[in-house]
C-alpha cells in the first residue's frame, strides 16, 4: 500500500501510482466543500493529502501535473450563479502547523528581502472558518459581492450579499475603487437556533457553522439568505484606486472606520515570539469567542515589503495561516451527567460550551468512568498529573477521526474558587437502585437490572439495532416511544411481536398516530414478521448479555448449534458457574492474605478446595467444561451468560421472546478447506465492491475469524482505500496485507 510508504522511500513508479490516487481525492474535497458546502471529509484530512501530494511533487518533480491540485485555489463557481472573474486573483494561504514552520516562514520572508537582524513587525489575526466574499464598491456604492471560486473567477452573489447587515451598502470617504475581502460566518448561537428552526421545519440541519454560512450564502433565492444570521469581517483588499494605508495594519483600522466590523483580536507583532504568544492567546480564548477560528494569519505589516515579496503560483509570500491541532480545542465544562446503559453501566458524560473540534460542533464528550474524573488511570496510575474534573472547569477536549470526543487535561490556573469535586452517583439515577462497583472492575452499575427504565430501554434498542435484529422501521426513536405508549407499550423483545395482535384490540390504531399511516404500519408488520425467522448467532446478540458482542456470539451458535441445546445446558451448567465465582472471590482473599502474611499465595489449592466443597453435580460440572471449551469463550464470558439465564425475570423474558419466534436458524457449517480457514482477518478502509458486512459473512462463512483490530493474532489484512493506523500497524507487525481484489481472488474459487 504505498499510501503508508515514506515520501522519501517511494520509488519513481510508486509516486506516480501516489499522485493518481491523491488527485481525485483531492479535487473531490475541494468540489465539496467550495462548491456543495457539504465537506466529507475534516480540515486535517485534507490538509495531510495536501501536503503528502506537495512533498512527492518536490521530489518527483517531472511527474507534477499542470492541473495539479496543490496548484489550484477553491474550486469552480457553480453553475447556478452568474460569474465574475476578480480584477486581483483571490488567493489561498500557505500553512503552519508547528512552530518551527513559522520560523521557516520568518527566515524565508528574510532571506528574500535580504534582511538578517532586526525585528520584522507582522499582524497577526484569527483565521475565520467561514466562506471568502470579495465586494467592489465604486463610488462609495456595492457593485458586486463574488465568491472566491477559483481564484480567478466567482459566483455573483451581490443580491445576497447585500442582506447581510455587516455589510454597508455605501461608504463615505472611501477611494473611487475599493474592494473589501473579508469572511462570512455565523455564530455559534445563531448556528444553534438555525438548527432548531430547521428541525422543527423539518428541512436538513448543518453540521456545522461553516456549511451553514456557506450554504447560506449561495442560495438562489436571496430571500432565503437575508433568513439566516450571516455575518461579516474584512481582513483584506483587491483592487484598489489609491492605497488604503502603508501597513496592513493602518489599513484594517481604515476599513473600521469605513464601517465594516474587523476582528478585534487582530494585533502586530514585533517578532517571532510576540507572534507565537499572540498565537497561543487567541487559541486559549478559541472556545468562547462564539465563533469558529481554526489558526492565526501572520501578515507582514508593511505593505511596500509585501509589494517586494510579491506572489508565488497560489499563494502570498508574505502570509501564512498558522493552523491549530485539527482535532484539540478548550472550552468550558458545564454539566456532568449519569447515563445508564443496557447493561447498567453508568456513563459520566461532559456537558460542554459548543467548540468546534476538527470541524464538529462538540458539546458533548465522554469522561469514561469515576476513576478518570478523579485522576486516575485503570491501574490506579495518575493521569493528567493526578488533576480531577470538576464542573466549572476550563478543559481540553480531542476528538481521533470519528471516535467519540473525550476531555483529555483540566486548566487549574482558570478553576472557579467555589468548585467542588464531583461526587460520583451511589445509586442509578434513572431507577434509585443502589449503583456498586464490583472488585477489579472500573465501571459503577445499576443493580435494577429490568426494572430500571434505562436498561430497558436500551436493551430494548440494542435488540433491533443492525447486528442484532435490524426490524426496519422501529429505530431507536420508535423504541423510546413504544416503550413510553400507554396504550401499546413494549417493554420487552417478546412485546415488538405481539405488536400486531394488540394494535388490532386497540381503539386507537397506530395508524392513526403522528410519523405513523397505513403504508408505514404495513411495513412494519412486514418487518416484524420477516424476523420471526432469525440466525441463532443474531438472537443471542441481540440479548444484550455482557460481555457478548458479535463474535462472541457466532462462536457461542457454532460451539452449540440450537438454541435448545444452548439454553438447556447453560441451565445445566449452573451449580458449576457459582462454584467458580465463589473460588474466585476465595482466590482474591487468598492474594490479600499472602501479601498480609508474607508467603506466596496457593491459587490452584484453594480454587480446588472452594470447587470440592460445592459438591457439583457431574452433569452441572460437564456442562460447565463445554461452555468454558467453546472457541474464544472464558470463564468471565460463561459466567455472564450464566447469570443472564438464571435470573428469574430475564429467563422468563427470554423464553416469552422465543416463544413468538417461528424458526431460530442454526449457523452454517465453517468451511474447513478454503485458504482463509482459521485465520484472523481484518477488513479497514473503503471496500467498493461488497459490504463490510458482506466480506465478514463471506470471510465467516470460509472459516475465518473477522476481528475488528490489528494484533499480534491477525494473520491477514484487507485494506481498502482510506486505510490508516490499522494498516500501518499491521507493517509494523509483519502482517501480510492485500486490497480488496487480492482477497476477492484469494476466495473466489471457494
Amino acid at each position: 500500500m504505498t499510501a503508508e510508504i515514506s515520501v522519501k522511500n517511494l520509488t519513481q513508479n510508486e509516486a506516480a501510482q501516489e499522485l493518481a490516487r491523491l488527485a481525485p481525492l483531492l479535487a473531490q474535497a475541494n468540489d465539496d466543500y467550495h462548491q456543495a458546502d457539504a465537506p466529507q471529509i475534516s480540515d486535517a484530512a485534507y490538509d495531510q493529502l495536501k501536503r503528502r501530494m506537495a512533498a512527492i511533487e518536490a521530489q518527483f518533480p517531472d511527474l507534477k501535473q499542470s492541473d495539479s491540485p496543490t496548484e489550484k485555489v477553491g474550486a469552480a463557481p457553480s453553475d447556478g450563479f452568474g460569474k465574475i472573474q476578480h480584477e486581483v486573483r483571490m488567493l489561498s494561504l500557505g500553512n503552519a502547523f508547528e512552530d518551527d514552520d513559522v520560523v521557516e516562514f520568518d527566515q524565508s520572508v528574510r532571506k528574500f528581502l535580504g534582511l538578517n537582524a532586526g525585528a520584522l513587525i507582522y499582524t497577526a489575526e484569527p483565521k475565520i472558518d467561514g466562506l471568502s466574499l470579495s465586494l467592489r464598491y465604486e463610488n462609495g456604492k456595492l457593485m458586486q459581492a463574488a465568491t472566491r471560486g477559483d481564484g480567478s473567477t466567482g459566483e455573483n452573489v451581490t443580491e445576497n450579499a447585500l442582506t447581510i447587515e455587516d455589510i454597508p451598502h455605501t461608504l463615505s470617504g472611501a477611494p473611487e475603487v475599493l474592494e473589501v475581502r473579508g469572511e462570512v460566518y455565523m455564530s455559534h448561537a445563531d448556528f444553534d437556533a438555525l438548527n432548531v428552526r430547521q428541525t422543527e421545519a423539518g428541512a436538513k440541519t448543518f453540521a456545522n457553522p461553516r456549511n451553514a454560512a456557506a450554504g447560506s450564502l449561495r442560495q438562489l433565492d436571496a430571500r432565503i439568505t437575508r433568513s439566516r444570521p450571516l455575518k461579516f469581517f474584512a481582513y483584506a483588499w483587491g483592487a484598489l484606486s489609491e492605497p488604503l494605508a502603508q501597513t496592513q495594519s493602518d489599513a484594517i483600522e481604515r476599513l473600521k472606520t469605513l464601517g465594516f466590523q474587523t476582528n478585534p483580536l487582530t494585533q502586530s507583532c514585533a517578532g517571532l515570539s510576540a507572534m507565537i504568544r499572540h498565537y497561543r492567546d487567541i487559541e486559549a480564548q478559541r472556545a468562547t469567542l462564539g465563533y469558529d477560528i481554526d489558526g492565526v494569519v501572520y501578515k507582514v505589516d508593511d505593505l511596500a515589503l509585501q509589494a517586494r515579496l510579491g506572489f508565488r503560483s497560489t499563494t502570498p509570500r508574505w502570509a501564512i495561516a498558522h493552523k491549530f491541532p485539527a482535532e484539540l480545542a478548550w472550552t468550558t465544562l458545564e454539566a456532568i451527567d449519569i447515563q445508564v446503559g443496557r447493561t447498567g453501566a453508568l456513563s459520566p458524560v461532559a456537558r460542554l460550551k459548543p467548540v468546534t473540534v476538527g470541524g464538529v460542533v462538540v458539546s458533548n464528550a465522554t469522561l469514561h468512568n469515576e476513576d478518570y474524573i478523579q485522576g486516575r488511570g485503570n491501574k490506579g496510575e495518575a493521569i493528567r498529573d493526578g488533576k480531577d474534573i470538576r464542573v466549572g472547569d476550563w478543559v481540553q477536549v480531542y476528538r481521533a477521526g470519528d471516535v467519540i470526543p473525550k476531555v483529555a487535561d483540566v486548566d487549574l490556573s482558570k478553576r472557579p474558587d467555589d468548585s467542588v469535586r464531583y461526587r460520583f452517583p451511589s445509586v442509578c439515577p434513572k431507577c434509585g437502585s443502589a449503583a456498586v462497583r464490583d472488585e477489579g472492575d472500573a465501571v459503577r452499575r445499576c443493580t435494577g437490572g429490568l426494572i430500571c427504565p434505562a436498561q430497558a430501554v436500551e436493551k430494548l434498542k440494542h435488540f433491533v439495532s443492525r447486528a442484532a435484529f435490524d426490524i426496519e422501521g422501529l429505530g431507536a426513536k420508535q423504541i423510546e416511544a413504544f416503550y413510553e405508549d400507554d396504550q401499546l407499550p413494549v417493554k420487552e423483545p417478546a412485546e415488538i411481536f405481539t405488536l400486531r395482535a394488540r394494535d388490532a384490540e386497540n381503539f386507537t390504531k397506530l395508524a392513526n398516530r403522528d410519523g405513523w399511516g397505513d403504508t408505514s404500519v404495513a411495513k412494519l408488520w412486514q418487518a416484524i414478521d420477516e424476523k420471526r425467522k432469525i440466525p441463532m448467532a443474531r438472537l443471542i446478540f441481540g440479548l444484550g448479555i455482557r460481555h457478548i458482542g458479535e463474535v462472541t456470539a457466532q462462536d457461542l451458535a457454532r460451539h452449540y448449534g440450537d438454541w435448545d441445546a444452548f439454553a438447556d445446558n447453560i441451565t445445566k451448567a449452573r451449580p458449576a458457574a457459582l462454584a467458580h465465582r465463589a473460588a474466585d472471590v476465595a482466590e482474591d482473599n487468598e492474594r490479600v492474605e499472602a501479601v498480609r502474611d508474607g508467603r506466596r499465595a496457593r491459587l490452584a489449592d484453594t480454587r480446588k478446595a472452594v470447587i470440592q466443597a460445592a459438591k457439583v453435580p457431574f452433569d452441572a460440572a460437564r456442562a460447565w467444561a463445554f461452555l468454558i471449551d467453546a472457541d474464544g469463550i472464558g470463564a468471565t464470558v460463561a459466567l455472564s451468560v450464566s447469570d443472564a439465564l438464571a435470573n428469574p425475570d430475564e429467563r422468563a423474558a427470554i423464553d416469552r421472546l422465543v416463544e413468538a419466534l417461528e424458526d431460530i436458524q442454526p449457523p452454517e457449517a465453517r468451511d474447513t478447506n478454503s485458504p482463509v480457514a482459521g485465520k484472523t482477518v481484518v477488513f479497514t478502509g473503503t471496500l467498493e465492491k461488497m459490504t463490510r458486512a458482506e466480506a465478514k459473512a463471506r470471510a465467516e462463512m470460509l472459516g475465518a475469524k473477522v476481528s475488528g483490530s490489528v494484533s499480534a493474532k491477525t494473520d491477514l489484512l484487507v485494506a481498502g482505500p482510506g486505510a490508516g493506523s490499522k494498516a500501518k500497524k499491521a507493517a509494523d507487525l509483519g502482517i501480510e496485507t492485500i486490497d480488496e481484489d487480492g482477497w476477492l481472488a484469494l476466495t473466489s474459487g471457494v
